[in-house]
Order: structure tokens, then sequence, then C-alpha cells
């Protein structure tokens, strides 16, 4: 009966305590936990854009320091542009000069000439009225004009050892001016074609210098809202960090009060069946105490995966048709550069040094680099009808000169060459401007 007795005692306890320690309240907390993975599931949203804004900045400024490396290269190209332009410039009106100078000297000497004309003239008339050679008459008096009639005059063996000097000097005097005066104007024109193209590339130039500023510009706008999209979600990021530490302290203060609640409710239990049975008491405080003792869990063992790292092969040129693509876009076009180790490492390049350069990256010299130019290409290897072009051949245009350009063609009806509007880049010569300035020279190397 006793055993009856506490056993029945026993159960009472036990079931008292299971309603005494059933959280009060079990819904607000369950709430809360619903709104603590509310918000960090926003916070996860968040912290992916807040990455994709770190990587879309990360990216822009990549890209605007290579638009900055650019926008150099073409300040330091203008520079020297603009230095060979002022040097030719220069050159010109020296030799103009020097034109001015020899125009002048001959228009002195006409007149010296045309005064020694009448003098000749003059000594014929004499001759004549004195019964003088009949030949060197016809001759001096029936020359055509003033240079015939030196050259007449001189051909005469029979003329006075004074007239003869006076007319050996003039000759000379005039052949030696006409060489200068031909001379220079040679000179001239070839630094006016040069001035020509110097002018048209500074153009070029700076028209694409204003297109990079305004990209920078347009890169720079688009990071400034990139960085304020980041603090905007920093901030909200921030602002839920808040929400959900305020929810998980609730929910610490909840489930404490809740624990100090059951605490206070298996105290009444225990009191009340202390004084309904000692036995009981004992034995319900003992499976109590069994019920309180959580059983010991494993610890669950750390997984680790190590993927080894992998890199991807670096990038190299296989042939001289691909050699040049790492210089488009970060490259400028400079007249006479690419002819120092220095031009080459900022990309400063003309037409005929980047092709010298591209055939040695592939092992082919093509001569000295200091004297390197589209005449010399020309004849660096063998001239191949333009119906048999294939990639790797030498394209010529005549643009400010003839043979004024050269470029690698590529295939497909484009080449690849500095230009002077771009620097290195691939060009259509199957339409537009290079169809109709290429003029048919292939040089196969």
């Amino acid at each position: 009966m006793k055993k009856k007795m506490l056993l029945l005692n026993t159960t009472v306890l036990l079931g008292l305590g299971g309603v005494l320690s059933t959280p009060a309240y079990a819904s607000t907390i369950q709430d809360m936990e619903s709104q603590k993975s509310q918000i960090q599931n926003q916070r996860q949203d968040v912290q992916s854009n807040i990455k994709a804004a770190s990587d879309e900045l990360t990216r822009l400024q990549a890209e605007q320091d290579q638009m900055k490396a650019q926008l150099e290269r073409l300040t330091l190209a203008e520079e020297e542009n603009n230095k060979k332009a002022q040097k030719t410039e220069a050159d010109i009106k020296e030799t103009s000069k020097q034109v001015d100078q020899l125009e002048k000297e001959i228009k002195l000497l006409q007149e010296k000439l045309e005064k020694r004309n009448d003098i000749l003239k003059d000594r014929a008339r004499s001759m004549q009225e004195s019964g003088g050679n009949v030949e060197y008459l016809q001759v001096l008096l029936g020359s055509s004009s003033f240079g015939d009639f030196v050259d007449r005059a001189l051909a005469v063996s029979t003329i006075v050892d004074a007239d003869r000097g006076i007319l050996k000097e003039t000759k000379n005097m005039q052949d030696e001016l006409k060489t200068k005066q031909a001379d220079v104007k040679s000179k001239l024109a070839s630094l006016e074609d040069m001035k020509a193209e110097l002018d048209e590339m500074t153009v070029q130039l700076a028209a694409q210098k204003k297109q990079k500023d305004a990209l920078a510009k347009e890169l720079k706008d688009k990071e400034a809202k990139n960085e304020e999209l980041k603090a905007s979600l920093q901030s909200k990021d921030s602002s839920l960090a808040n929400e959900q530490s305020t929810l998980e302290q609730n929910i610490k203060d909840q489930k404490a009060a809740e624990e100090a609640a059951r605490k206070a409710a298996e105290q009444a239990a225990k009191e009340a069946a202390k004084k309904a049975a000692e036995q009981a008491q004992k034995a319900a405080a003992e499976l109590a105490e069994k019920a309180d003792s959580p059983s010991p869990k494993a610890a669950p063992k750390a997984s680790s995966n190590d993927v080894a790292p992998t890199s991807a092969p670096a990038p190299k040129a296989s042939n001289v048709v691909t050699v040049g693509n790492r210089w488009i876009g970060n490259s400028a076009y400079v007249f006479g550069g690419g002819r120092s180790q220095s031009d080459i490492n900022h990309g400063l390049f003309d037409c005929s040094s980047f092709v010298h350069w591209a055939y040695s990256q592939v092992g082919v010299n093509l001569g000295p680099l200091g004297s390197v130019s589209t005449e010399t290409l020309k004849h660096a290897g063998t001239q191949v009808s333009s119906s048999q072009i294939q990639p790797g051949d030498l394209v010529f245009f005549d643009t400010y000169k003839k043979d004024g350009h050269v470029g690698i063609y590529v295939g497909g009806g484009k080449f690849i060459g500095a230009q002077s509007s771009t620097g290195v880049a691939i060009a259509n010569m199957s339409s537009g401007y290079w169809k109709q300035k290429f003029n048919g020279r292939v040089v196969r190397i």
C-alpha cells in the first residue's frame, strides 16, 4: 500500500512539476526567434549587396587606374609631339629664310647678269662695227634668253679672254645657286609634309584625350555612386545588427525569467510533496535531479576542406599577329617614338617602330631600331601580290606621303599597327579610310 502511495505521490509530483515548468511566454520567444531569423536573412542579403558593391568598386578602381595610366601616356605623347611640331616649325622658318635669302641673291645675280648682258652686247656691236668675228656675233645676238646667251657664248671658241672669264664665273654662280635652291626647297617640302602629319596627329590626340577625360569622369561618378550605395548598405546592416542584438538580449532576458519561474514552481512542488510524504518527496527530488541533468552530447568534429589553389597559366603571345595585342588601349602614337627602351616601356610608338618591336618579340630582327622607317621596311622582305596576302605580312598605306604608314596584316581584312589617332589598335582596311589609303604594297618577312 505504501509502495502504491509512493508511486501515486511521485506521479502527482512529476505531473505537477511538468505543468508548472511549461514556459509561460513560449509564443513570445518563438515570435522573437522568428523576427531574429528574418533579420538575419535581411542581413545576409544586405551583406551580399555590400560585397557586390565592394567588388564593383574594386573593378571600377582598376578601370580608373588603367584609364589614368593611358591618360598619362597620351599626355606624354602630346608633349613629345608638340616638341617635335615646334622644332619642325622652327626648321621650316629657318629653311624658309634660307630660301628667301637665296631668291634675293638670285635676283641680284640676275640684275648683275643683265648688266653683263648689256655690256657683252655692246661689245658685240663694237666688234661688228669694227669688222669682228661673224660667228661670235651671230651666237651672241641670236640667243633666245640670257641663260641661252651664256651657254652659247661659252661654246664659241673665238671669245676674248676677258669675256670668257666673266661668262664662266657667271655660269658657276648661277649653277651653284640653282643647286642650293633646289636642295633647300626639297628640304622645305619634306619638313612641311612632316608638319602636316604632326598637326593631324596633335588634333587626333587632343580628341582622344578629351574622350578619355570624359570616360574618366564617368568612371569617377560611378565610383562615387557606388561608394554612396555601399555606405547606405553598411548603415542598414549596422541598424539590422542593432535590432538583432536587441532581440537576442530580449530573448536571453525572457529565457532567464522563464527559468526563474520554472525554478520557483519546482520549489513550490517540492514543498507541497514534502508535506504529503517524505519518501515521495525524496523520490521526486531524485527524479527531478536526473531530469535536470542533461545527457552529454558528443561535440561535432570540426571538418575542413582544404582545396589547393590553382593558378591559370599566364597568357603568352604566340606570334607576330597577336603579340602586339598587349598594347591595345595601353599605348600612344609619337612621331619618331619607340626607338628607346623608355619609349617602349611607356607604350610610345610610331608605325614602323611598332612593327620592328612586334617582329623582335618573335625572334625576327628587322634591322637597327634607331633607323627603322617605312622606307627600310619596304625592302625588309619579299613583295607579294595583295591577292596572296596572309597574316603576318606587312601592309603599306599612302598617308601624308607614299608608303607613309605600315602595319601587320592579321586576317579578315584587318591589320594591327600604331595609328596616330588611337595608338596601337586593330583597324579595318577593307572599308573606309584605310581602304582608300592602302596602296597595294604587301611585304612578306
